[in-house]
């Protein structure tokens, strides 16, 4: 859905034109906050559309462009006593070069909300797949690498520049993780510290070494 300049409130929370605050010529009159205008987050993909920038999300993630630049901005614009959403919202279109509308305090907080909860779900299916032997490390592995992949495309657009030590260091910590989350969950699974198969009894332990090994 772009997000264009509407004259009503949408699906998406999005205030209508009419209620930035003030005329253009107050507007014209207002200089913007240095950290607005020194914000170069987005700048990579200045000149993008909202459809353009939501597409591509759609097809990769569960998150659609409002929601990414919301939390982006919730994450920057965070203080001692919380997070500048009337700041955030009224100089959307300053801060996000495919934003072209301002949103209320209301609508930054639920579209972060929306994001906050998008990943929850998805952690949860994502976890529950690799804990529930659906995958063999191998396919767990490959699984990390695409998924790696897209996230630090995300990152390498708001302006993060990473090394190939760094890429190659982040990708060792990842699998590493998901190997110790495989062999744990191992032993989860055989609850009851059992062989399946011997009827011979198991230590945690020997529960997980034992699934990865069978691999």
């Amino acid at each position: 859905m772009a997000d264009n300049g509407r004259t009503a409130v949408d699906g998406e929370g999005r205030g209508s034109s009419d209620t930035r605050g003030g005329s253009d010529t107050e507007a014209a009159n207002d200089p913007l906050p240095e950290d607005v205008r020194t914000y170069t987050r987005f700048s990579k993909i200045d000149g993008a559309t909202y459809d353009r920038a939501n597409e591509f999300l759609r097809d990769r993630t569960y998150i659609t462009a409002r929601e990414w630049a919301m939390a982006r901005l919730c994450a920057d614009f965070r203080t001692e006593t919380g997070v500048e959403m009337t700041k955030i919202g009224e100089n959307l279109p300053e801060l996000v070069p495919f934003m072209t509308d301002t949103y209320s305090p209301q609508a930054v907080n639920q579209a972060r909300s929306s994001f906050d909860e998008k990943v929850r779900k998805a952690g949860a299916t994502f976890l529950y797949g690799a804990m529930c032997d659906f995958y063999t490390a191998e396919e767990l592995d490959d699984l990390m690498y695409e998924i790696t992949e897209v996230a630090k495309f995300l990152l390498e657009v708001e302006g993060v520049e990473l090394t190939v030590d760094e890429e190659l260091e982040t990708e060792e910590r990842i699998s590493s993780v998901m190997r110790e989350v495989r062999e744990s969950s191992a032993a989860l699974r055989h609850d009851e510290l059992c062989c399946p198969n011997c009827g011979h009894e198991m230590s945690a332990d020997e529960a997980g070494s034992e699934s990865v090994t069978s691999e």
